[in-house]
């Protein structure tokens, strides 16, 4: 046999179309994603993010949560205090009651009435309250700690004062030792979202 006829189907064997490897290679999908960075097809980088309509339908939507809550949150603040001035008035006129159950009808006197209500006492009222109880000195404590006034212009203090009119003076209570009344050092000008003046509670 002739070695040209031999080698003659080689060439076709080996001849490949590489035509659709090519195209395979070459041609991209409409979008490639590459991390947060799209490439289209036409070869042009574009930043994925927010447009400037989707901007705005956010901030407002937060505008408009706002506008409701906000006043909520203010009108609750200004209840709370409400409520704790009622509290603190109920646990200080009970303190108040108590002592003078154990002291013979008295109540305790202005110029020592915070001692006399956190500290101990002996029977009468006109001895100075010690922090620790002995033989004599043995009624109370009936209050851990006197509160401040939770509200108006005196909000914060935790003083007492028997002054008139009530509010005039830089206290938190307004306090008789005759009578044992105890209110808020408010002026009467000072009232509650109801119209009740702070120190009628």
């Amino acid at each position: 046999m002739r070695a040209d006829a031999i080698l003659a189907p080689i060439p076709q064997l080996v001849q490949i179309d590489a035509t659709p490897f090519i195209n395979r290679v070459i041609l991209l999908p409409q979008k490639s994603h590459i991390g947060d960075v799209t490439v289209p097809r036409n070869g042009h980088l574009r930043k994925s993010g927010f447009s400037l309509l989707e901007l705005v339908i956010v901030v407002t939507i937060i505008g408009i949560v706002a506008a409701i809550a906000i006043p909520r949150m203010s009108r609750g603040a200004v209840g709370a205090s409400d409520s704790a001035l009622a509290g603190n008035l109920e646990v200080m006129r009970k303190a108040l009651d108590t002592f003078a159950a154990e002291h013979g009808g008295k109540f305790p006197t202005l110029a020592q009435i915070s001692g006399q209500l956190t500290g101990y006492t002996d029977h009468s009222v006109t001895s100075t309250p010690l922090a620790r109880p002995d033989a004599t000195h043995k009624f109370g404590p009936y209050l851990q700690a006197i509160p401040p006034l939770p509200t108006g212009a005196n909000k914060g203090r935790n003083t007492f004062t028997n002054k008139d009119p009530v509010g005039s003076d830089a206290a938190g209570w307004y306090y008789n030792e005759v009578t044992g009344e105890i209110k808020a050092n408010c002026a009467d000008s000072e009232a509650d979202s109801a119209g009740i003046r702070y120190s009628s509670y």
